[in-house]
């Protein structure tokens, strides 16, 4: 199967648009010590339908150091305590943050939660002193993500075909 995938960023803090209000009921918060089975299920089960297949194989030890390194940020999205979705952010080595995971629970899709949570990681990452923030996406991803990211102020750098 083919898919294409779309890297986007924005440059300057000046180019998130949108602030949606955090709906009733929701909390967002950093996870600072995320046991590895919750990590595991926010993975699984945001991804299942996308095609997420290169850390199901993770041991326990492998997400654990993955989730220690101090260049990464786990920020977990709830619902009335329950987990609703995620993000991680990556510092790159030139002073970038990557939105590197993104996404929310099936469940908790078409509801506008995706607008805040990307609101929410873009805001997180300047305020960290990123000099750009970007991520990718895929053709193979929800139909709404490279939406949101575009309506959100990222613009488009790259594009690739990948066979999956």
């Amino acid at each position: 199967m083919r898919a294409v995938r779309t890297y986007l960023q924005m440059t300057d803090p000046s180019q998130l648009t949108g602030e949606p209000a955090a709906p009733s009921n929701v909390t967002l918060d950093r996870e600072r010590s995320c046991p590895p089975p919750l990590w595991r299920r926010l993975y699984t089960e945001v991804g299942r339908d996308y095609h997420w297949v290169d850390r199901l194989a993770w041991s326990d030890d492998d997400i654990t150091r993955y989730l220690g390194d101090p260049a990464m940020e786990l920020w977990i999205l709830r619902e009335a305590g329950d987990p609703a979705g995620y993000f991680e952010l990556r510092r790159d080595e030139e002073g970038g943050i990557e939105i590197a995971y993104f996404g929310l629970l099936p469940a908790f899709t078409e509801r506008g939660l995706g607008r805040y949570l990307l609101t929410a990681a873009v805001t997180r990452a300047w305020e960290l002193g990123a000099k750009r923030v970007w991520v990718h996406t895929s053709s193979l991803d929800h139909s709404s993500a490279l939406p949101n990211y575009l309506a959100r102020g990222f613009s488009v750098w790259k594009q690739e075909v990948y066979t999956v």
